[in-house]
């Protein structure tokens, strides 16, 4: 006599008749879901509010994680050495994992309030702005102050910080130009001048290819409407 093979699913069904009291327990299960939804689509909606003027949310401080508390300049200091944008989570353009909508679930239970006027610090790419890698979502305390609600995705490359150091501020933008206008002087010098590098004459060289490059970036600059990180840390404008 061979033995019977079992279906796995009709023995859970059958395990479940057992059990009168399950319906009673799935009422539960749906109301707690329908709640929780209700919650989730009440959070996506002041996510997508565009706030006119900045909310403040009053937190207890006594709860606060205070190593996620941080003042306005320490974010824009960020925003203007890795060229980010810190905005109003209206204008996000990419799908918010659900872990956020847990961690926002989380700290408003903890606090008994609503959260409202959200920020993102991400590169400008990922938002949606108007025409004129690493994201984290704040909410606002007062003062300039700002609380960490969470961090997704992949940290930023290591190399962002070297890359927009030049876009960091005038200054930075312009060393770096002296230095590319020193060196090239320096390239032309050898092969033009036959006795050697002639430190007057490479000194001439250089100016004049560092006024011929500064005005290059700069007509560049104006026609693409571009700007230095410290300018634009919160501009809701792309082509800034």
């Amino acid at each position: 006599m061979g033995w019977k093979s079992v279906n796995l699913e009709i023995e859970l069904r059958k395990n479940r008749e057992k059990n009168p009291l399950f319906n009673q327990h799935l009422e539960v299960i749906k109301k707690h879901l329908e709640l929780e939804i209700s919650k989730d689509e009440q959070i996506k909606k002041r996510l997508l509010t565009n706030h006119s003027q900045e909310k403040i949310n009053r937190l207890n401080f006594d709860e606060l994680d205070l190593d996620r508390i941080f003042h306005q300049e320490h974010i824009k200091s960020i925003c203007t050495t890795y060229r980010l944008r810190f905005l109003p989570s209206f204008y996000y353009k990419k799908r918010l994992p659900q872990e956020v909508l847990i961690k926002i679930k989380a700290l408003e239970q903890q606090h008994q309030t609503e959260l409202n006027a959200y920020k993102i610090m991400a590169p400008a790419s990922w938002f949606k702005l108007r025409n004129a890698d690493d994201p984290l979502l704040f909410v606002p305390l007062g003062n300039g102050y700002y609380y960490l609600v969470h961090k997704w995705g992949n940290d930023l490359n290591a190399f962002r910080k070297l890359l927009m150091w030049p876009l960091k501020s005038l200054e930075n933008f312009l060393l770096l130009l002296a230095a590319v206008s020193l060196l090239m002087g320096n390239l032309i010098s050898l092969v033009i001048f036959d006795t050697g590098i002639d430190f007057f004459k490479t000194g001439i060289l250089s100016l004049f290819i560092f006024k011929w490059i500064v005005g290059l970036a700069l007509f560049y600059g104006f026609k693409m409407g571009k700007n230095f990180n410290s300018a634009v840390w919160d501009s809701t404008y792309f082509n800034a």
